[in-house]
C-alpha cells in the first residue's frame, strides 16, 4: 500500500487463514490489506481409502512418528482376501488374517492412534491427535480410514501455533498486534 497506518493487527482466523489489517478509521471500519492461506495436501478424513492410496497418502501427508509407522506396517501387510473375519468391540478391532490355507493368525488393528497431519502452515509446528484408525475388506481389496478423535481441539493449538510464530517473527515490528 502507498500509505501504512500506524498500528496493525494480524489476527489468525484459523489454522489455514491469517488476515493483516489496519487500525480503525474513522468509521470504525478495518481494511484488510493482506490475506494469507495456507496450501495443504488433501486428505480426506471418515473416508475409506484401498490399501496403496492410504499408504500413500499417510506416508506423504502426515508427520512420522511410532503410530504412523505402525499404521503404515499394518495397512502395507494386509492383501486382498487375507482377512478372513473381524472382531470389534467398539473401542479395538481384531481380524484374523488368513496366513497360508491352514493357518490363521489375529491382528489387533492399533486404537487410537496419535498422528500428526499437516493440516497447518507448515511453518509452523503441526499439532497432533488422536484418530481412529479402521480397517475393512470388500470384495476387491482392504481398506483403511482414519476418524478424528479429539473434537477438534488441534485447531485451537494450531491457531495458538501460527500466532506464537509471528510473535517471534515480528518482536522487533513496533505497533503490530497479533490476536
Amino acid at each position: 500500500t502507498d500509505k501504512m497506518a500506524k498500528h496493525m493487527l494480524i489476527h489468525v482466523q484459523s489454522p489455514t487463514k491469517v488476515v493483516l489489517m489496519s487500525e480503525l478509521d474513522v468509521d470504525r471500519c478495518r481494511e484488510k490489506l493482506v490475506e494469507v492461506n495456507a496450501m495443504l495436501p488433501q486428505f480426506t478424513f471418515d473416508t475409506y481409502y484401498p490399501a496403496e492410496s492410504f499408504v500413500i497418502n499417510v506416508m506423504s501427508k502426515f508427520m512420522d512418528n511410532d503410530d504412523k509407522e505402525q499404521i503404515l506396517k499394518y495397512a502395507g501387510t494386509i492383501e486382498t482376501g487375507t482377512i478372513a473375519k473381524y472382531g470389534d468391540d467398539g473401542v479395538s478391532q481384531k481380524a484374523t488374517i488368513q496366513q497360508t490355507c491352514t493357518s490363521k493368525a489375529e491382528a489387533i488393528i492399533p486404537n487410537p492412534v496419535h498422528l500428526a497431519p499437516y493440516r497447518t502452515f507448515l511453518e509452523v509446528e503441526q499439532p497432533s491427535s488422536d484418530f481412529i484408525f479402521r480397517a475393512r475388506d470388500d470384495a476387491r481389496e482392504p481398506q483403511f480410514a482414519l476418524f478424528e478423535a479429539d473434537g477438534g481441539a488441534w485447531k485451537c493449538e494450531a491457531v495458538k501455533n501460527i500466532a506464537d510464530k509471528l510473535r517471534e517473527l515480528l518482536e522487533d515490528v513496533p505497533n503490530v498486534h497479533i490476536i
